[in-house]
């Protein structure tokens, strides 16, 4: 993982994509979140086109998402 990069994604057999992510902040508070989201999720497209795209077995690391503010 890289330092701009908050985690991973991995698409499993199945097509499922699987968000291991890690969020900081001051003080040296950390929290992980696992997020999973099967192909009829809402946000599967999003996800999948945010990571650039997967395929079952493979592994990408995730860039933060752009501000919403």
């Amino acid at each position: 993982m890289e330092e701009e990069d908050i985690g991973s994604a991995t698409m499993e057999a199945n097509g499922t994509i699987v968000l291991l992510l890690r969020a900081t902040g001051e003080g040296g508070i950390v929290g992980d979140g696992r997020l999973v989201y099967p192909p009829a999720h809402p946000r599967y497209k999003e996800v999948l086109r945010h990571v650039g795209g997967l395929r079952p077995g493979e592994t990408k690391p995730v860039a933060p998402w752009p501000s919403s503010t």
